[in-house]
């Protein structure tokens, strides 16, 4: 028998002469975890806490596992990482495991058993851009900006850029994040194009109005300073850095753009999880506790959890940067401080379930703006869906927290066919209705975009 696990028994052993309780200890043999010792990879933003959580709370050690959290360069880092083993798992953009699978990008078949939260980004522009929007930003009854302000203001600025002949540049963290796909869902519900890609050309910038391009997160309010970008998407504390230091006024979230939108996810291949079943398990156990401990009583942990993320090891931001969204509240123009008590969502409204109708609606974002180039059959949605995320075994990670008393039956969907309702249309930003199930109607019914039998050819759009 390994050293460790003789030392666990010893452990467990000693506990029960103690009298002390030893419930999750005893879970964790139950499981025989088949790797214990793992190496977890992040990036620098606080939809990570589920990981830091679950590893300063103890609730990784009660499941077996000794893990040692990673923070890593950059997304691509990450996810190479990940792939080569050199990460057991990661804190993932959604739209990672599932550009990997289909083969866009970087191709390695990658899963998820674990949704890490919802909501959680904003679009942040400069200074002087803010003042030029500003003008076409009708005010409320207290002389501040109504929200939720649409692209619809921006459009003038961009087009006055167009005419001076200057590039309108924003940035974003990654060519398949949600916060690519976020900045140009909020840009053409507006009437701005964000731009096409191609099996030639993956710029993203083919026809673009707005040219969006790479930025690490952690580097977005030094960029925007620069001049270099007039604005970001981003997840936070990145938005709210820029209010403290002056450079730059957030204007929407991504709840005031898509509400309880899906965000980030913990990824690992599937070669992991099927050589590791156990492993897989204990790790969903110890994040699904991290996330309720995270919402639990009415987000009464929060400021608990801002003090753990300040720490350099993890985000390593200020404690009131982190706060000022973590503990319900979202600082918009320098003063302008508003309460959005679900920006960051990480239990509740079933944030932790990986949902099919999730994975659809980045496979959509990529098919709108020609990562994947071909028109593909509704069908073809649900088998990509289901081949990345793994219900199945959240549900069976669920169920042993259940009977071991640390979460509540009623927390879950245990019905569910993988699929949410669908999205009222007054749920976002467009008005546009959602329906994971009806995919290629959901692209056809978009204004901007790529439509069944439509592809990018060189710079222009031809239909087959």
């Amino acid at each position: 028998m390994p050293i460790k696990k003789i030392l666990r028994k010893s452990m467990l052993f000693a506990a029960l002469l103690a009298g002390t309780a030893v419930v999750q200890t005893a879970s964790a043999e139950m499981l025989d975890v088949e790797k214990d010792e793992l190496k977890f990879g992040f990036i620098k933003l606080t939809d990570m806490a589920p990981l830091a959580i679950a590893y300063e709370k103890g609730y990784f050690e009660d499941e077996g596992l000794f893990v040692t959290l990673e923070a890593q360069a950059n997304w691509k880092v990450l996810l190479d990482r990940t792939i080569t083993g050199e990460l057991d798992g990661s804190h993932m953009l959604a739209g990672q495991p599932i550009a990997a699978t289909i083969g866009y990008g970087t191709k390695a078949h990658i899963v998820t058993p674990f949704s890490m939260d919802l909501n959680g980004n904003g679009i942040t522009v400069s200074n002087e851009i803010w003042e030029m929007m500003k003008v076409n930003i009708p005010d409320g009854p207290d002389g501040k900006p109504v929200h939720p302000i649409k692209a619809d203001a921006l459009k003038p600025v961009v087009d006055q850029f167009i005419d001076e002949g200057k590039p309108f540049n924003m940035g974003m963290v990654f060519p398949v994040s949600t916060h690519n796909y976020e900045l140009r869902y909020w840009l053409a519900s507006g009437g701005i194009h964000p731009g096409f890609y191609s099996a030639e050309d993956v710029s993203g910038q083919i026809l673009g109005e707005a040219l969006l391009s790479v930025t690490p997160p952690p580097q977005m309010p030094a960029t925007l300073e620069a001049g270099t970008i007039y604005g970001y998407c981003v997840g936070e504390p990145w938005n709210q850095q820029a209010v403290f230091k002056g450079i730059g006024v957030p204007v929407i979230t991504d709840y005031e753009i898509w509400k309880n939108n899906p965000e980030k996810v913990f990824g690992m291949t599937k070669e992991f999880t099927e050589k590791y079943p156990n492993t897989t398990l204990a790790i969903t156990k110890a994040l699904i506790r991290a996330a309720k401990w995270l919402d639990e009583n009415d987000n009464a942990n929060r400021m608990e959890a801002v003090e753990i993320l300040s720490r350099s090891e993890y985000v390593g931001a200020d404690a009131e940067v982190i706060a000022n969204s973590m503990t319900g509240t979202f600082e918009y123009e320098k003063g302008d401080k508003r309460a959005v008590p679900d920006f960051n969502v990480f239990y509740r409204y079933n944030a932790t379930y990986p949902f099919y109708s999730d994975a659809v609606w980045y496979l959509t974002q990529m098919r709108r703006w020609g990562q994947i180039t071909e028109s593909k059959p509704d069908s073809w949605y649900d088998e990509v869906a289901k081949s990345v995320y793994l219900p199945e075994t959240y549900l069976k990670a669920a169920r042993l927290l259940v009977e071991e008393g640390y979460v509540d039956e009623a927390d879950f969907p245990w019905d569910s066919d993988g699929y949410k309702a669908p999205t009222p249309a007054e749920d976002i930003i467009d008005g546009i209705p959602y329906d994971a199930k009806a995919p290629n109607a959901y692209l056809d019914s978009l204004a901007i975009g790529l439509k069944t039998g439509e592809t990018v050819v060189g710079n222009e759009v031809v239909s087959n």
